[in-house]
């Protein structure tokens, strides 16, 4: 019989109270399904992922408000993924890591998905460049959209974690990709630390030596900045130019979101949290928005969510912002390569740790969590080391 764990008795205690929290949001209506999640410990571990002021915090600021002309009908529904599949960004969940930058996320989103719209092809910009750079708010601590930065001082190209080494952006984001799967790392993630990272510094210089451009040549700056409200102006903005920040209260129930129409129901507030709007509609008679999130494509209903539309749910309709990109025409796509004279040779694959080979280099993680996470094949350069000696 395997001997208990301080930790497995932690995470016991967790799921059994979070189990508890979806027996009754699910007892008391049926808008929406509320289920265990994989990426919480406790109620109380959504706090790292939380960072956006909103409208009565001491520190909330947004672009000033601009009234849409409404030059059309807003149709029953509506949807930014499928009205501009050209656009992959818009669909792309991303993941803020263990860190409170939220804000930063949904300002990126929105930015990229509105300059590919425009005509400005389909790129990542980069989160790291508007978290860690920008003084829309304070890193991981939180922050504000920052569409006035964005139009003031533009920001990088910049993919994710995962795109770390590709050199096809300048910035790409610095903290790794992680799961708070009840204390284990799962098929696609290593565990999350068990503290929120601190914000790295802020470079002003693309960490990507294979970059061709230099960082200040790579600013992209927004045209304008404002903020939207009501229900009918912010589907004319949305339908016309595309996504939007928004910010919302998170209640202790939100992160059990599944799938439906979600409507604060039970536990009390843990925060303001940014997220990027991409569409609207109807699910059983109740009109809903659909978000975009960014605790990666394994919460919730494939990364989104639905929310109630028309209520303000959650104070969703009182903080919308967005501007307007005007980006060069896209580059075309380069032609195929000419072929080589001679087959290249099959690089052999790149060796693995084996279980305990790696130790932590970082204070924000600790050695077990380096032996752990790289022998099931995760093992970031930045926060652990590995003995070459020993791969296998």
């Amino acid at each position: 019989m395997a001997p208990v764990t301080l930790a497995s008795v932690v995470v016991g205690v967790g799921a059994s109270s979070l189990q508890a929290l979806v027996d009754d949001v699910n007892s008391k209506q049926n808008s929406w399904v509320a289920a265990v999640p994989s990426k919480f410990l406790d109620e109380d571990d959504v706090a790292n992922y939380l960072g956006a002021h909103l409208p009565g915090d001491d520190q909330f600021s947004a672009p000033e408000v601009r009234t849409i002309v409404e030059s059309a009908v807003a149709p029953d529904s509506f949807d930014a993924v499928t009205q501009w599949p050209e656009c992959s960004v818009i669909g792309w969940v991303r993941d803020q890591s263990a860190c409170g930058c939220c804000w930063a996320f949904a300002s990126a989103s929105s930015f990229e998905a509105r300059s590919c719209i425009a005509g400005g092809g389909d790129i990542k910009y980069s989160a790291e460049d508007v978290c860690f750079c920008s003084n829309a708010g304070n890193g991981c601590g939180g922050g504000n959209s920052a569409w006035s930065w964005l139009s003031s001082s533009g920001v990088v190209t910049g993919g994710d974690y995962q795109d770390i080494g590709d050199g096809k952006t300048c910035y790409p984001f610095s903290l790794p990709t992680c799961a708070h799967h009840m204390g284990h790392a799962t098929k696609s993630y290593p565990q999350c630390p068990d503290q929120e990272y601190p914000s790295p510094s802020c470079k002003r210089q693309c960490t990507e030596s294979a970059y061709p451009r230099s960082y200040q040549s790579d600013k992209m700056r927004a045209d304008s900045s404002y903020s939207v409200r009501g229900v009918s102006q912010i589907q004319q903005e949305l339908m016309t130019n595309g996504p939007l920040w928004v910010a919302f209260s998170v209640y202790a129930d939100f992160p059990l979101y599944k799938s439906g129409v979600y409507r604060h129901t039970s536990g009390e507030m843990k925060g303001g949290h940014a997220v990027t709007m991409v569409g609207w509609g109807t699910l059983n008679g109740e009109p809903y928005w659909k978000i975009k999130n960014s605790w990666n494509e394994e919460w919730g209903d494939n990364g989104f969510f639905l929310i109630a539309r028309g209520n303000n749910e959650c104070g969703i309709e009182d903080a919308v912002s967005a501007g307007r990109v005007n980006p060069p025409p896209a580059p075309p796509s380069p032609g195929p390569s000419p072929p080589r004279p001679t087959p290249e040779p099959t690089p052999s694959p790149s060796p693995s740790p084996s279980p305990g080979a790696c130790h932590a280099i970082s204070a924000v993680v600790t050695d077990d969590w380096c032996a752990a996470n790289c022998a099931a094949g995760f093992c970031p350069s930045d926060l652990c080391e590995c003995d070459r000696n020993v791969l296998v």
